[in-house]
C-alpha cells in the first residue's frame, strides 16, 4: 500500500500474474487477422498521448472492488428493509441555475479537491492506505466529466442524473456503508442544493465510527454544502479558477 496507487486487491494478483510469459512468439495469428502490430515504443506513445489529452475511457481505478454483492445495502433502501441509515443532511441555497450547481457538484474531487477541510481529507485517505484500502490516490478519470460506476477518489460513482443528482458510495475501510449526495432544484433565479451523508452502521463499532467523526462532520459537511452553492454562484473551482462553461456572478447563502 506505501508503494503502489493499486489497493491490495488488484495489486497483488497484478504481482503474481508476473510468473507468466508475456511476449508473444507466436504470430499465426496474422493469417486470420492480417496487421501491422504496434512497436513497444509506438504502443507506450500513445498510450501517453491518450492519458494527456485526457481520452482514457477507463483505468485500473474504476475496477469494481471485491466484496460487493447485489445484497450489499443502498442508500434508496426503504425503512422496511431493516436496519439502520444514520445521516447527516444540509441544504444551501444559489444565484447559479441549477445546470450550473451539478457542473460544479460533478467537477469535486480530483485535482480540484474537496472545497473545504482538505487536510482531514488527505488525513482520512493516509490512514485507508495504511490500513490496505484505496486512499485519495485514485482522483477522478476527467476533470469535469463524471460516468457511472467509475472511482472519484475514495468513492464509486454510484448514480448521475443530470442536473438534479449525484451519489456516491463510499470505497475507504469502514465498518459499514457510507453514501454522499447532492440533490439540486430550482429555486426562483437560482437553485437549492441538498447534500446529504448517509452510513449504515455494521454493528457497534459501525455506530462508535459515526458518532465519533460527528464533530469532523460539523467541519465539514456543513461548510461544503455551502461552498459548493458559492462556487457555483461565483463560476468558480475549487482551485479557484473559472469553469470552463459560463456562470453567474455573486452568490447568496442560507
Amino acid at each position: 500500500g506505501l508503494v503502489t496507487p493499486l489497493p491490495l486487491g488488484l495489486a497483488r494478483p497484478l504481482i503474481a500474474s508476473l510468473v507468466n510469459e508475456v511476449v508473444i512468439l507466436d504470430h499465426s495469428v496474422q493469417e486470420v487477422m492480417p496487421h501491422e502490430p504496434l512497436s513497444l515504443r509506438a504502443a507506450l506513445e500513445l498510450a501517453v498521448r491518450r492519458v494527456e489529452d485526457l481520452a482514457v475511457p477507463s483505468r485500473w481505478s474504476d475496477a469494481t472492488l471485491p466484496g460487493r454483492t447485489p445484497a450489499d445495502p443502498m442508500s434508496t433502501d426503504p425503512d422496511w428493509a431493516g436496519g439502520t441509515l444514520l445521516s447527516d443532511e444540509q441544504e444551501a441555497r444559489s444565484a447559479a441555475a441549477p445546470e450550473q450547481v451539478f457542473a460544479t457538484v460533478t467537477g469535486i474531487g480530483g485535482q480540484r479537491g474537496w472545497y473545504v477541510a482538505e487536510w482531514m481529507w488527505a488525513v482520512r485517505g493516509s490512514v485507508d492506505v495504511l490500513l490496505g484500502g484505496v486512499g485519495m490516490r485514485r482522483g477522478r478519470r476527467h476533470p469535469d466529466d463524471l460516468q457511472v460506476g467509475e472511482a472519484l477518489d475514495f468513492w464509486r460513482v454510484e448514480t448521475i442524473e443530470a442536473p438534479t443528482l449525484l451519489r456516491l458510495r463510499a470505497e475507504m475501510l469502514t465498518p459499514g456503508e457510507a453514501w454522499l449526495e447532492w440533490r439540486i432544484e430550482p429555486d426562483g433565479d437560482g437553485s437549492v442544493l441538498h447534500q446529504k451523508a448517509l452510513f449504515h452502521p455494521k454493528g457497534l463499532l459501525g455506530r462508535l465510527y459515526w458518532y465519533g467523526l460527528i464533530p469532523f462532520h460539523a467541519i465539514i459537511f456543513r461548510r461544503l454544502c455551502q461552498r459548493l452553492a458559492d462556487a457555483a454562484g461565483e463560476g468558480i473551482t475549487a482551485r479557484g479558477a473559472p469553469r470552463a462553461a459560463g456562470a453567474l456572478d455573486g452568490g447568496s447563502r442560507r
